[in-house]
């Protein structure tokens, strides 16, 4: 019997990803743990660390995407 793939919140995703950054079990433990494949919570810790400098950082988030001003004629 096949088994559906499980969907996780994104809280769940914060909690496995914070511990994996604590750094006090190894990905082994908490994958054990958490019952989730090692690889997935390196791919939330990963993508914690990175999207974590966008909170201190906000005004180098803003600059970076493209700015369309509003109510301009795009037609030349």
């Amino acid at each position: 019997m096949k088994q559906s793939r499980r969907k996780h919140s994104p809280s769940f995703k914060a909690k496995v990803a914070l511990e994996a950054l604590k750094g006090e079990e190894t990905i082994a433990e908490l994958a054990n743990r958490f019952e989730v494949h090692p690889s997935q919570i390196r791919k939330w810790k990963n993508s914690l660390a990175e999207g974590a400098a966008g909170i201190f950082g906000g005004d180098q988030a803003q600059k970076e995407r493209p700015v369309i001003a509003r109510g301009t004629d795009m037609a030349f």
